[in-house]
């Protein structure tokens, strides 16, 4: 799997746009700020199962960010 740019620029807009910091998103989503910082600078890929909570965590549909990934052959 890669990331379609979207994925991870999408992600931090959403949390910026909802006035939630990096350790907010972490509180709610129990991912470390780290791995979201990763995941937000496209350096890792988060599993599905991931960007279901995190589509919780920032109240969108995760077909909204599931969209943002596309499988290579």
């Amino acid at each position: 799997m890669t990331l379609k740019k979207d994925l991870h620029t999408q992600l931090k807009m959403l949390r910026e746009e909802r006035n939630l910091s990096l350790d907010d998103l972490s509180l709610k989503t129990r991912i470390g700020t780290a791995r979201l910082e990763s995941y937000e600078s496209g350096e890792e890929v988060p599993s599905v199962q991931t960007i279901l909570v995190l589509s919780n965590a920032l109240e969108v549909p995760a077909s909204n960010l599931l969209d943002g990934l596309e499988t290579t052959k």
